[in-house]
């Protein structure tokens, strides 16, 4: 079995003073040691390595009256990095901007144009929510299957202006890296780091908006299937009709609360029969408005369904949850390459 050099052990220590930091803010030399169990030569050469790097500064000292190299609190460098999340719909582009902490920076929101040069209209929004700062990474996530061989839509999405090679001009127009993902797999990210599924590896996103679909989870890892369909449950069909038909959010607005409940629970049976995740969460504007109300209907129904034990939630997670992913998948990419 081979054994850590010294250099990886170096990289393997740095990385984990700094997701501490990132975790729990400013800490001093003593409870890094405390919190990583290494030594104080070790916690003092890496912090004197992270000051080196431009990764870590010093943000103030710990207690009143203390002074000195004990007290010093260590931060991560905010502005080391920038990324962009941006949910890209239909009719609207929604950017944010994060420093490498996850603190937001920038944003812009835009209503599409009936035939717009897609790319440089991202670039543009994208740019005007970064102002002059320079991005590292930018992660966009819109409807339909992506790929993941090669990051590309498989078919056509129906926003406004996209074409082939949509993701490869961006990224020649942004000049850093960008990366494409289904908008509701986005949304699971976000509610797996944030939101109801906090805690739950397995899990699968009920996505009940103005379109349908589903995001899978399983051993805290998002699955996309070999061509970027799993989860497309919008296409299961039901008595002559589609699931994305029957539960559609103009659809959703016409039934009663038992009538629409029993419309999901037949769907996220499905996916409990195949996947058994334990835990369903229910989000997007259907989801998310109806809450916990909803989510005991359907739990309801789909445990007489269902043999096996499923817990159904309500997203809690705060604001919109496609952009929040774009971000963490943008933070994720950007932290590897600048952590190490």
């Amino acid at each position: 079995m081979k054994t850590a050099t010294p250099a990886m052990a170096r990289a393997i220590n740095d990385r984990l003073a700094l997701d501490l930091l990132l975790e729990r803010g400013p800490l001093t030399a003593p409870q890094l040691r405390e919190l990583t169990g290494l030594s104080r030569p070790t916690v003092s050469d890496l912090v004197e390595r992270l000051m080196e790097g431009g990764l870590v500064e010093v943000t103030g000292e710990c207690g009143q009256d203390r002074r000195g190299p004990k007290a010093r609190l260590y931060g991560i460098v905010a502005g080391r990095a920038h990324v962009a999340g941006v949910d890209l719909r239909r009719a609207t582009v929604e950017v944010t901007v994060a420093d490498i902490t996850g603190t937001t920076v920038g944003t812009a929101v835009r209503d599409l144009p009936e035939h717009p040069d897609l790319a440089a209209f991202v670039e543009s929004t994208v740019s005007a929510a970064a102002g002059d700062r320079a991005l590292d990474t930018v992660a966009i996530g819109a409807p339909g299957l992506v790929d993941p061989r090669h990051g590309e839509l498989v078919a056509g999405n129906g926003v406004p202006g996209w074409g082939p090679g949509f993701v490869q001009e961006v990224r020649h127009r942004l000049g850093v890296p960008v990366i494409l993902e289904n908008e509701v797999n986005l949304a699971a990210v976000a509610e797996h780091r944030t939101g109801a599924a906090m805690g739950s590896d397995d899990f699968v996103l009920l996505w009940l908006d103005d379109g349908v679909g589903a995001a899978v989870v399983l051993d805290g890892r998002l699955r996309r299937g070999a061509s970027g369909g799993a989860g497309e449950i919008g296409l299961l069909e039901v008595d002559g009709t589609t699931f994305c038909e029957s539960v559609a959010s103009g659809a959703a607005r016409e039934l009663g609360g038992e009538e629409l409940a029993g419309r999901i629970a037949l769907a996220a049976f499905a996916m409990v029969t195949i996947l058994d995740p334990g835990v369903v969460v229910l989000g997007g504007k259907t989801g998310r408005a109806e809450g916990d109300t909803l989510a005991g209907l359907v739990g309801e129904r789909l445990g007489a369904l269902s043999p096996a034990p499923t817990r159904v939630l309500a997203s809690t997670v705060a604001g919109n949850a496609i952009l929040q992913g774009a971000v963490l998948t943008a933070l994720d990419t950007a932290r590897d390459r600048i952590f190490g």
